[in-house]
């Protein structure tokens, strides 16, 4: 059924992105990989062209992955039986997510070995201080990542709707934890906090999600910010 909604839109999409991650285990490393490398670029402190870079890559590997999931289910709908020109459409597919992943691990390498090697000299134990909007974004990225991993493990619930953890009341408070951290501001930290609360609040609420659920996301948000930021803010 065709979706009549961008809200329903974007649930077949992250669906989409889940089926991928709960079927695809090379789609499962490249996450856990995308979330160690942002991480990582915390702690080295890389220049933020080099930030951007390193985010293109991990785009264009999860892109490619996501592109050879979908090519290889049309193809086995297709075909159910062997074919040869079946067998090279999925052996290109595949090609094209190691030609990204090899880019990526080069441009990594480049990029961070050298900042590996000022962290050794500078000493390992100090962790270098990152830009606050970059630990923001890589907070909220991170948090999505997991809550992705964590619906495909679980399996219930739909993206949007339902399920363990609750991924609107895990952004929300995200970006409400970025907000206190960025600004230090009273008035900017109540109001966000209560636009979280409402977000959550509705999910619950409207029986989309259990307390459970909802509570779920809002301490995986909150939480995995707060730690980032305290580390290396």
């Amino acid at each position: 059924m065709k979706p009549t909604s961008w809200v329903q839109s974007a649930n077949l999409a992250i669906e989409g992105i889940i089926y991928s991650v709960k079927t695809q285990r090379h789609m499962r490393y490249h996450l856990f990989a995308a979330a160690a490398v942002l991480i990582l670029s915390l702690f080295l402190n890389i220049s933020r062209i080099e930030f951007i870079l390193l985010c293109m890559a991990i785009v264009i590997v999860l892109v490619s992955e996501m592109l050879n999931t979908a090519i290889e289910v049309t193809i086995d709908m297709i075909s159910e039986t062997y074919h040869p020109r079946a067998k090279i459409a999925k052996d290109i597919a595949a090609g094209v997510v190691l030609v990204a992943s090899t880019g990526a691990l080069t441009l990594a390498y480049l990029i961070l070995y050298p900042a590996l090697k000022r962290s050794f000299a500078r000493g390992l134990w100090r962790v270098a201080k990152a830009p606050n909007d970059v630990v923001a974004f890589v907070a909220l990225a991170v948090v999505v990542i997991v809550v992705i991993i964590i619906k495909a493990f679980l399996g219930k619930g739909e993206p949007l709707r339902g399920g363990m953890p609750s991924g609107h009341a895990a952004v929300s408070f995200s970006i409400w934890a970025a907000a206190l951290f960025l600004t230090y501001s009273a008035p900017v930290a109540v109001l966000t906090f209560i636009l979280a609360a409402m977000v959550s609040w509705n999910r619950w609420s409207s029986g989309i999600h259990r307390p459970g659920e909802v509570i779920g996301g809002a301490m995986l948000g909150a939480g995995i910010t707060a730690l980032l930021f305290f580390i290396f803010s």
